[in-house]
């Protein structure tokens, strides 16, 4: 049951800008605008944002439960996640590539847009992480805060794109990876802390 008195702004400020870095969704809009050249020009916006709610939704509400089928803690899994936030804001910081997918276009509104470009790994860890040391309406309504900006900005990539440009886009990348970064040491100090106290 949800608990609509823990809804705190700060919380979730905090969870949407971790969400939002950790997605990339502007970042990945060249990777979005080659997808819809691929496609014939039309990506399927609607559909690839539902999608990406709902492997999150699964993943947010069941992930516990996963992790004990495989003998993990959610600790153990939320200091795994901070050290993944990390490596994501420095790749996003320095302009490097730590993590590489290769995509086909051919089902481009669920594969690779939906999984793994904005439900992918580092998101699902992500979640885990966030549902260990957030209140959980806070961390769903940061999720749907995202999908939002996710699905307008997959409607409005080329116009975007045009407006903002290489240099726009790169800047803001590596403001927002400080951000994560700074995030991500954040959350394996209270990660740490959570596990001294148990």
């Amino acid at each position: 049951m949800l608990d609509f008195d823990q809804l705190n702004f700060k919380e979730l400020i905090t969870v949407s800008l971790v969400l939002f870095s950790v997605i990339d969704i502007l970042g990945s809009i060249p990777i979005i605008i080659d997808l819809r050249k691929k496609a014939g020009g039309s990506l399927h916006s609607g559909k690839a944002t539902l999608v990406s709610g709902v492997l999150m939704g699964l993943f947010l509400f069941y992930g516990e439960l996963i992790l004990s089928f495989l003998g993990l803690d959610v600790i153990s899994f939320s200091i795994a996640g901070s050290i993944i936030i990390f490596l994501i804001g420095m790749e996003m910081v320095l302009g490097i590539r730590l993590f590489r997918d290769n995509y086909d276009a051919k089902t481009s509104s669920i594969v690779p847009l939906a999984f793994p470009l904005i439900a992918g790994a580092g998101t699902m860890t992500t979640l885990i992480s966030l549902r260990a040391q957030y209140a959980m309406i806070n961390v769903i309504v940061g999720v749907v805060i995202n999908l939002l900006v996710v699905y307008v900005i997959l409607k409005t990539s080329g116009w975007i794109e045009k407006r903002l440009g290489v240099a726009g886009a790169n800047i803001l990348r590596k403001v927002f990876g400080i951000v994560l970064l700074a995030i991500a040491i954040k959350l394996f100090q209270n990660a740490i802390g959570f596990n001294k106290l148990g």
